[in-house]
């Protein structure tokens, strides 16, 4: 067998390891998507411009954020900033994974922080901590399957929203939040990680109950990154191992 040969079947695996990943992402994701697309149609939106939306933003905070200020009258530059202050924490996500993926073609690297959302970083995160390398068909498998059913949902939640049973009242809505706090779990052995984890969550419940949602997400990962900013390692008690 050619190396040629061996360097694309590592790929296809590589490729479908990802996506076996990906998975819980895309099931706890789906009642997301449908709701968005149901709440796009009542707010005045198309089947194709809830789709459209979907396919070009892909950022479910962000497209809550647009289709409730969209329908107020609400100057364009303010859209933006409310849209910028939601979403800042991919800010810091893609200065974190630029420097795991500084190694890809710039096209590569283009895509790669267009499906960057915040399972996509954490699992990225972690592989790259247990000293492997993160590969772009890895990379693609992981975020590709989340992006394309993100899409579809929403256009089958424009269509059929009102079909769609209350996700709070089945308890579907709180599926993400699981599988986040079982990403979060998985660093607990990294320097400051109680700290941090204490800090982001006690920031982002007072944000919750003053401030509102969504803007609680990213006041949270603010306290959490300049609380690590502001204390050295050796001050979380946990000893420093790869």
């Amino acid at each position: 067998m050619s190396a040629q040969a061996i360097s694309e079947n590592g790929a296809k695996s590589d490729f479908w390891q990802g996506v076996r990943l990906s998975m819980p992402v895309v099931v706890a994701a789906a009642p997301f998507g449908l709701l968005f697309g149901a709440i796009a149609v009542d707010n005045g939106f198309s089947v194709f411009e809830a789709f459209l939306m979907s396919a070009l933003i892909f950022g479910g905070a962000s497209q809550m954020v647009g289709i409730e200020l969209f329908g107020q009258h609400v100057a364009p530059w303010l859209i933006v900033l409310s849209i910028f202050a939601v979403n800042f924490r991919h800010v810091l996500y893609s200065a974190g994974i630029g420097r795991r993926i500084a190694h890809w073609p710039g096209v590569q690297q283009a895509l790669g922080f267009f499906i960057l959302t915040d399972p996509q970083f954490a699992v990225a995160e972690a592989r790259a901590q247990s000293g492997q390398t993160v590969g772009f068909a890895w990379y693609l498998g992981l975020g590709l399957p989340v992006y394309v059913f993100w899409t579809i949902e929403s256009a089958l939640g424009a269509l059929f929203g009102k079909l769609i049973p209350d996700p709070h009242a089945l308890g579907i809505d709180f599926l993400l939040p699981i599988y986040f706090l079982g990403l979060v779990m998985g660093f607990r052995k990294r320097p400051l990680w109680l700290p941090v984890v204490v800090a982001s969550a006690c920031a982002s419940i007072i944000a919750y109950k003053t401030v509102g949602s969504p803007w609680h997400v990213s006041i949270g990962a603010i306290a959490g990154v300049l609380l690590a900013v502001v204390l050295p390692p050796h001050h979380s008690g946990v000893e420093t191992r790869p």
